[in-house]
């Protein structure tokens, strides 16, 4: 059995304030992200692939604060962070402050 969870952010969007179209445009996101990392896992890679192929997917929209969506700086550029961890191994890597990278994750 499969299975896999999927969060779009910390912050807080009030739905009661949010157009019926943002709010498909959200999901439609989220279920593009959830299906990348459920298809990853179902070709047999590890979760760890799994987890990258999702975020990849979040940081290339712009609806959510990662990769594209990212919030700028004071001086008006991106500069992205990103990290993960393998649970089994409790190896983890990360990067901060990256400006002209895609895809940190």
């Amino acid at each position: 059995m499969l299975a896999i969870a999927i969060h779009g952010g910390a912050g807080s969007l009030p739905r009661t304030g949010m157009q019926p179209v943002a709010e498909a445009q959200y999901r439609a996101d989220l279920a593009l992200a959830l299906d990348a990392g459920y298809d990853t896992l179902a070709q047999g890679h590890s979760s760890l692939d799994a987890v990258v192929a999702a975020v990849k997917v979040l940081e290339d929209s712009p609806l959510f604060n990662a990769g594209r969506g990212a919030v700028f700086t004071h001086d008006g550029i991106n500069e992205l962070d990103a990290a993960i961890m393998d649970g089994a191994s409790l190896k983890a890597g990360a990067v901060a402050g990256l400006r002209h990278v895609r895809n940190p994750i």
